[in-house]
């Protein structure tokens, strides 16, 4: 491998790793990130569930977040089928890849070791998914477990409970869709190392802007403030 292909795979695998430790830190300086903001938007959601005389939106609700999950983990499979079916086709898959102008790789070798680290982000992707799904159904049952009536420190003391079987989970469900990124920037490997570095600085800087600076992430700041006052 070259050094400036070995450059960009270690600074893929510092980003990829340390992403998430620096959205939590973000998370802890006045203004946050949406995952830390959503806490306790969700926690107040599971609050208001308690005390609700009919959950159905509540079910609703969930059974979309549900349904989103499943949604990702059988595309996701798709694609890893589809890149490991190249990454397993031999010498031709490699001399016709080879033939594309736009393609940067220097040996079978290499081509795939690019193959492969797609491969590993979307698995991660995917077991984020499949542990998301588990997780959200545990929510399901325990938000039927509420009862409709209880002292108000009980409903509260459950709807925290709650709060941390779903808050989880949904975070499963963020770090699985934020696979995506991370496997396109692995995918430009194909392109190149410099491409390589730049799109995954470019999938970091995107995802810290949607995390921090975006009109949704505002409005989620907002409402949190809100809820807390």
């Amino acid at each position: 491998m070259a050094p400036l292909d070995l450059a960009a795979f270690v600074l893929f695998a510092v980003a990829w790793l340390f992403y998430e430790p620096l959205l939590t830190a973000l998370g802890k300086r006045r203004g946050g990130v949406i995952n830390t903001d959503m806490t306790t938007i969700r926690g107040a959601w599971m609050r208001n569930m308690t005390v609700r005389e009919n959950r159905f939106m509540d079910g609703q609700l969930l059974g979309h977040a549900l349904n989103s999950a499943s949604f990702f983990a059988s595309s996701n499979l798709i694609l890893i089928a589809a890149t490991a079916s190249a990454l397993f086709g031999g010498e031709n898959t490699f001399r016709s890849v080879s033939a594309l102008e736009l393609i940067k790789t220097s040996s079978r070798a290499l081509f795939e070791l690019q193959l492969a680290l797609v491969v590993i982000a979307l698995v991660r992707s995917l077991l984020d998914f499949i542990w998301s799904i588990r997780q959200m159904n545990y929510c399901i049952a325990a938000v039927g477990a509420t009862p409709l009536q209880a002292p108000e420190d009980r409903l509260n003391a459950i709807a925290d409970a709650v709060a941390r079987v779903l808050n989880p989970a949904l975070s499963s469900f963020n770090r699985g869709v934020r696979g995506y990124y991370f496997a396109l920037a692995a995918a430009a490997w194909l392109f190149g190392p410099v491409a390589f570095m730049a799109a995954t600085l470019g999938a970091v800087g995107l995802l810290v802007w949607r995390q921090r600076s975006s009109a949704a992430a505002t409005a989620i700041r907002d409402l949190r403030r809100l809820l807390e006052d």
